[in-house]
């Protein structure tokens, strides 16, 4: 049964927007012209305004269509809706102003209303996206726009996706079902395990179904056909989940080969031109970041050698990058001299503190209060400054701005996917560092990796660089 909530709500994001629009270049009219007694550069009558403006308001909400605003792959995602809601905003003004010079026609009475109108579209699009989001949760409480979900599968991905859907006023997802769940714990859960697929349709034929996931296939072929068949003549929504995960989160394509339709599946998406991009903007970030930290530098080294005037400023290690090369990265030194330069095991071992090998690998190499970080190294590392010295990394091309966490060959060899992270650079920052740093650990780490490399894109990028100004802001993560 087709679930309608999406559209309507669709439908109200256009409507919304539209009046939001009209709301800012009313406003904006009413600053500059109504309240301001300034001289206008042109007469243009408030009818005149308004009617133009708002005869050419489709157009912008087609520009807005057109950055996928309307699709659920970007308003469900709040930080990539702001950064389009931004570009829509702004093309659709540069819209409006070449509009009104090819057709010679004056649209805005005063520079300043152009301005106005920019700022405005921008904060009261984003404010009634805000609130449209919040009233969408609030009547997922009350059970209004849920999407009824049946789950068929015992696998590992089954007890995962029934968690990540669990709380339902956030999610607007209900799992009514699960099929061949027996082997999960599922006490005190919501919802019915179901031996076959015949069973749950009979039980649940008198509740809407809106989404089938199928976490894996059957050996029998009729009997994925039977759930793939029931899906389609109900007009319910299907979803299959493959049980190799990691492979298939990557960038994929339909193609024909020989006539017979096969599925690609890339190491990344990082080809072509986008590793021209990609190494274009690592240069132009590394040095503009080089510049601007230069004066923090000079001073991060000047309080080494104050506090350690013998040892070494910088750290040099050897880490794994693109293809499995390995490259000399520079990190500040945090560590006291006198274990400077050893292994985790030779240091421990040095101050007869072997206990805490175990700890520390345990921890996912970690320790609370790591006994041989010095004073300053622990300030450092707290505000990720140690990490500085790395962007003569990026601009010598070793690593780039954003990648995998650079690794050295021993933690790497604990992950059985390691050649294809390796598919690209290693990174100054990126999706692990931004999703909890070394509050997570060392397989989830490596997996937001993964996801990384198969998924990339130069707008993820900018979403990660920006989302790790905060995450250094607010040091969370560090240790």
């Amino acid at each position: 049964m087709k679930n309608n909530a999406s559209l309507i709500y669709n439908v109200c994001l256009v409507v919304g927007d539209f009046l939001a629009l009209v709301m800012a270049f009313v406003v904006a009219y009413i600053l500059r012209v109504t309240l301001s007694h300034e001289a206008l550069s042109a007469p243009v009558p408030a009818h005149t305004y308004f009617t133009t403006i708002v005869s050419l308001l489709p157009f912008w909400i087609l520009i807005f269509g057109l950055l996928g605003l309307y699709g659920y792959r970007i308003y469900e995602k709040r930080f990539s809706e702001l950064g389009r809601i931004f570009i829509g905003t702004l093309v659709g003004m540069l819209a409006l102003i070449s509009y009104s010079y090819l057709a010679n026609v004056v649209i805005f009475p005063a520079r300043l209303v152009v301005l106005y109108g920019f700022a405005l579209s921008f904060f009261f699009v984003l404010s009634f996206r805000t609130l449209a989001r919040g009233v969408r949760r609030e009547l997922f409480n009350f059970g209004i726009g849920i999407n009824n979900v049946l789950i068929v599968g015992d696998t590992k991905i089954t007890e995962k996706l029934v968690d990540s859907l669990d709380n339902t006023g956030s999610t607007g997802y209900k799992v009514l079902g699960v099929i061949g769940g027996v082997k999960h714990k599922l006490a005190e859960k919501p919802y019915t395990v179901y031996a076959s697929f015949d069973t749950a349709i009979t039980t649940l034929k008198d509740k809407q179904l809106h989404t089938i996931v199928q976490t894996e296939l059957y050996s029998e072929v009729e009997m994925n056909n039977e759930i793939l068949t029931y899906a389609q003549e109900n007009h319910i929504a299907y979803r299959f989940v493959p049980g190799n995960s990691e492979l298939f989160v990557g960038n994929l394509d339909v193609d024909l080969f020989n006539s017979i339709p096969v599925i690609v599946v890339h190491q990344t998406a990082l080809v072509g031109w986008g590793r021209v991009v990609k190494r274009l903007s690592d240069i132009f970030l590394g040095t503009l970041g080089l510049i601007v930290a230069s004066p923090i530098m000079l001073l991060i080294i000047i309080l080494e050698k104050l506090f350690e005037p013998k040892s070494p400023v910088f750290y040099k290690v050897g880490r794994l990058t693109r293809f499995g090369s390995r490259a000399t990265i520079y990190k500040f030194r945090t560590h006291k001299r006198a274990y400077n330069g050893l292994s985790p095991e030779q240091a421990f071992a040095k101050m007869g503190r072997q206990e805490l090998i175990k700890v520390y690998r345990d921890s996912g190499d970690q320790l609370p209060e790591d006994p041989r970080i010095s004073l300053l190294g622990r300030f450092l590392r707290k505000y990720s400054l140690d990490e500085l010295p790395q962007l003569i990394n990026v601009v010598k091309g070793d690593i780039s701005f954003v990648g995998p966490r650079a690794l050295d060959p021993f933690e790497l060899e604990k992950y059985a996917k390691k050649n294809l992270i390796l598919s690209v650079k290693s990174g100054l920052t990126g999706l692990a560092q931004i999703s909890g740093r070394r509050d997570i650990s060392f397989d989830e780490r490596r997996q937001l990796d993964l996801y990384y490399v198969q998924n990339w894109s130069f707008w993820n990028d900018l979403v990660i660089i920006a989302k790790t100004v905060s995450v250094v802001l607010f040091h969370r993560g560090a240790k």
